[in-house]
């Protein structure tokens, strides 16, 4: 998937649109480079006051995007915040979709893009590795509490974050999980090796060093206690979690799961059922969705979406591929109902 997504930010338009003016505002945003921190893109989306300008963000060739209005003034309150974590290689666009709803539904929403994590297989070592990607949520954090210019007065008592994919292990990471590579790649010797073994370019990403052990960076704490609420969207790999830190947990968590696997993925509903097993009971909600593949998460294809895909990046069409049941607008209306009960309980 990783060519294809690249060749987005390529062929990425924001095209005028003629339907109805919308209420969400968009608005991209740099972080500067700060005390060795790698300079930040993201993206906002936000309740805003209607400008009339209206366009369409993040669409290109195979998928559909979301219509904004780019730049509108954001109405004085002070609002939830949402901050998205994308997948493995992915960008905001693969929630972009996802954002827009929050958005419709009174929340500020961030996506900081996890740079780094476009490299071949063959420059592997150069991938940022994993523990960057908390550190990216939590300077965008910072700043937005720290400048109400760029996305207005935000409500510090209701902060959640969402992640898909590598994104929910960004997610539990910032709940207070942490991560052992040495107990994740264990099995990796076995006959039916655990998926994540068959993933060299996340294995750069975990910190192997010398010796095959892994980076001790990589078993930081990395919470943010500013963060009162988390969801994984089918989130992976999860089997390096210990289990006492994730027993510790003390914020609500969802944890969605897509029923259909797919074998190109480091994803499986395993890591779902390992996490959600050792979450706090009380403070936990798990779902499974059984027509879900691992991208019915991400933004909607076009009709003839997978033909394009594979078209520009052959054996990679299963990015628009679901369950075989309901089409993904429905797998989203679910998704969205379930995440937007669990947060209106939640954060509060």
């Amino acid at each position: 998937m990783r060519n294809f997504l690249l060749a987005t930010i390529v062929i990425f338009s924001l095209a005028p649109a003629a339907m109805a003016e919308s209420t969400i505002g968009f608005r991209q945003i740099k972080l500067p480079d700060d005390a060795g921190a790698r300079a930040l893109n993201v993206s906002l989306w936000y309740p805003a006051i209607p400008s009339g300008t209206t366009e369409v963000v993040g669409e290109n060739a195979a998928f559909y995007g979301l219509e904004v209005q780019p730049g509108a003034s954001i109405p004085p309150a002070s609002r939830p915040l949402v901050l998205l974590s994308h997948g493995f290689g992915g960008s905001w666009r693969n929630l972009n979709w996802l954002a827009g709803e929050l958005a419709q539904d009174g929340y500020v929403v961030a996506a900081p893009d996890h740079q780094g994590e476009s490299f071949t297989e063959e420059n592997a070592a150069e991938v940022i590795p994993l523990w960057e990607r908390p550190r990216d949520i939590g300077r965008t954090l910072t700043a937005l509490l720290d400048d109400g210019r760029l996305a207005g007065e935000i409500d510090r008592t209701r902060i959640a974050v969402i992640g898909h994919s590598l994104g929910g292990w960004t997610a539990m990471e910032l709940v207070g999980g942490r991560y052992s590579a040495e107990l994740a790649l264990k099995d990796c010797n076995a006959g039916k090796a655990p998926p994540q073994c068959r993933a060299p370019r996340l294995l750069a990403k975990v910190g192997i060093i010398g010796g095959g052990k892994a980076d001790p960076r990589l078993s930081m704490d990395l919470r943010d206690i500013r963060i009162r609420a988390a969801v994984a969207l089918d989130l992976g790999p999860a089997a390096g979690f210990l289990p006492e830190t994730l027993e510790g947990v003390d914020v609500p968590v969802l944890v969605l799961a897509a029923g259909v696997e797919m074998p190109q993925i480091a994803a499986i509903r395993a890591d779902s059922d390992y996490i959600a097993r050792h979450l706090p009971k009380t403070t936990t909600v798990y779902r499974e969705i059984p027509d879900a593949s691992h991208f019915s998460f991400m933004q909607l294809c076009k009709p003839n979406g997978e033909k394009i895909v594979e078209e520009m990046s052959p054996g990679e069409g299963f990015v628009c591929r679901d369950g075989g049941g309901r089409g993904r607008a429905e797998i989203h209306a679910q998704i969205v109902e379930t995440i937007g009960g669990f947060l209106k309980e939640k954060l509060h």
